[in-house]
């Protein structure tokens, strides 16, 4: 039954034909459920392990303190992603197209230009990932090759498109399931009874943890409901949010949690994906494949959105252009060659650098998806005008709407005094010990400039 459900195909085009155009009902597909497959195998990755055990060396918390802070956040920034992904059914749209309706045509370049840096870093860091982990399970190969055997792969995917990504995601979650339930018992049954001992619970550490955790999924925002634009609109709101609420919360808590748990039983290893292949013993490489895979497979998601949020950006100025498979090819193919000459010549540096400035960026995905949640359930309660946003003049909601830069920008400003990255750092970042609180400061302020706004214009 599973091998079925994996391998249905709603039509005969093997490469998506829609890039940002609107997707017609007549050609909707698909089922909802594939949403959680979607976000939950795409969070069994590599990358969460990792942040989830350098959370766990940092916080000085104990493991149950950990996970209570982990799962907390994971939920709460989950909230976010299941809200910008119920979109996509009733829009029919890519995620950055349909800030046209709340930024104006050309007051949406900002955040559109800032997405396709963001999953540009994001397949540039992850495609030096994979070809590190594809070297590791096989040594045979140069890491050279193994980096571009990884980005050819991911790149792929990419191009094939949306139907393509969740035939993947349906297919591997059984794999990864699997994968991360084995690799569970291996380390429970060699731990150590000391690693519930390690560690107390301080509330500088559980906040740190809780604030990555819940900025982790709010990180998705930008492109979420690129996956799920192809739905129905009959199956409404409530049931598409609640697949990718749930497959993100769950899939990135028992990633990050498995991760501190690897660096409870493994203190004296740094790498975790080392201290994993140390404590499965003769498992190790299938588990290992198994994880470098899906990071392939989760890139594939940073070209799609990357090449759709370009393909965006270069039509706010040229309105009479529509896009289709040969933008979204040229696009990708541009993205794999910029990405692998970054990759292969700054190998040691590129994967430090870009996440640096992608968690820097971060700070503008708080104000956005605070106005978008506000403007879609709120405002315009999920009725706008598709025709206006591939019109030149913008249509109904005009070149720029101010109200929603002034909320925007004002979003941003005050979170800077709280922030804290390689880049800069905030007059009041020490008070609360280099952890960033703008998040939780930023949408009040967000919503009150933009709702006072809106209402004087109207």
């Amino acid at each position: 039954m599973a091998g079925e459900a994996c391998f249905q195909t709603e039509n005969s085009n093997l490469i998506e034909k829609y890039s940002t155009s609107f997707v017609p009902k007549s050609e909707r597909h698909g089922h909802v459920r594939d949403l959680f497959t979607l976000w939950f195998t795409t969070n069994i990755a590599p990358l969460p392990i990792v942040t989830g055990a350098a959370l766990f060396t940092r916080s000085h918390l104990s493991l149950f303190w950990c996970a209570t802070a982990i799962i907390a956040g994971h939920f709460l920034g989950a909230l976010v992603l299941g809200a910008c992904s119920a979109q996509g059914p009733q829009m029919g749209l890519a995620q950055m197209v349909q800030a046209r309706g709340q930024f104006g045509r050309y007051g949406s370049v900002i955040i559109t230009l800032i997405a396709s840096i963001l999953y540009f870093g994001f397949f540039t860091s992850n495609t030096v990932l994979a070809g590190a982990a594809l070297h590791d399970v096989m040594p045979v190969l140069d890491i050279r090759a193994t980096t571009i055997i990884g980005a050819l792969c991911a790149v792929g995917i990419g191009i094939l498109g949306y139907k393509t990504i969740h035939l993947l995601n349906r297919c591997g979650i059984w794999f990864m399931i699997l994968a991360l339930a084995l690799a569970f018992f291996l380390i429970l049954r060699q731990a150590p009874p000391a690693v519930w001992q390690i560690g107390c619970f301080n509330r500088w550490g559980w906040f740190l943890t809780f604030s990555t955790s819940l900025v982790w999924n709010t990180s998705y925002s930008c492109y979420t409901s690129d996956y799920s634009r192809y739905l129905p609109a009959s199956i409404g709101i409530a049931r598409p949010f609640a697949m990718s609420f749930l497959g993100s919360a769950i899939g990135a808590s028992l990633s990050f949690i498995f991760g501190a748990f690897v660096a409870a039983t493994k203190p004296t290893i740094a790498d975790p994906l080392h201290a994993l292949s140390v404590l499965s013993g003769g498992l190790s490489r299938p588990l290992l494949l198994l994880f470098m895979l899906n990071i392939i497979s989760h890139n594939a998601l940073n070209v799609y959105g990357a090449s759709l949020s370009i393909i965006t950006l270069i039509q706010t100025f040229f309105a009479k252009w529509l896009p289709e498979r040969l933008a979204r090819i040229a696009i990708s193919s541009s993205l794999l060659i910029t990405g692998l000459i970054l990759s292969l010549m700054f190998t040691t540096t590129v994967v430090p650098v870009f996440l640096n400035i992608v968690f820097a960026l971060l700070i503008v995905l708080v104000p956005w998806a605070t106005i978008n949640i506000f403007d879609f359930y709120f405002f315009r309660k999920g009725s706008y005008d598709i025709g206006s946003f591939f019109k030149s003049d913008g249509g109904i909601y005009g070149l720029v709407n101010f109200p929603a830069i002034i909320a925007f920008i004002v979003g941003v400003a005050v979170q800077l005094p709280f922030a804290t990255n390689a880049f800069f750092s905030g007059l009041f970042c020490d008070i609360f010990n280099s952890i960033d609180i703008g998040w939780l400061i930023s949408p009040p302020i967000t919503i009150l400039i933009f709702y006072l706004l809106v209402s004087r214009k109207t």
